[in-house]
């Protein structure tokens, strides 16, 4: 691992994406303080849509042409606790696949950048 290497490429790559979605969504699923904002969701949609947010936001070499993170959940009203329920399935997921403590940070420190966004204030 190189300094000059993006959070994607210390991760593993689009690989590593695709399993930690697919981990994590299971976990948002059994969750049933936000898995009803999915009961009308295509998931395998869903789950592209967050690979591809995921591996842009890491730092891949592509381009995002999806919704904003403010125009996808507008309509939700969500709250932080939502939120921290999101995250903390994340960082739990990223403990299962045994992602270093340091670039579980920088993770942290992506969905925070989106937080206002998500929420909408």
């Amino acid at each position: 691992m190189t300094q000059d290497q993006t959070l994607y490429e210390k991760i593993g790559g689009i690989n590593a994406v695709d399993a930690a979605v697919d981990i994590f969504y299971k976990k948002v699923l059994e969750d049933k303080t936000i898995s009803h904002f999915f009961d009308n969701v295509s998931m395998k949609s869903q789950r592209g849509k967050q690979k591809a947010f995921l591996a842009y936001a890491f730092g891949a070499p592509l381009n995002y042409t999806g919704k904003s993170m403010r125009e996808a959940h507008a309509h939700m009203n969500l709250t932080e606790d939502h939120f921290n329920a999101v995250a903390g399935h994340l960082i739990e997921t990223l403990h299962e696949l045994n992602v270093p403590q340091n670039l579980i940070q920088e993770v942290v420190e992506v969905a925070l950048r989106t937080k206002k966004d998500v929420l909408g204030i």
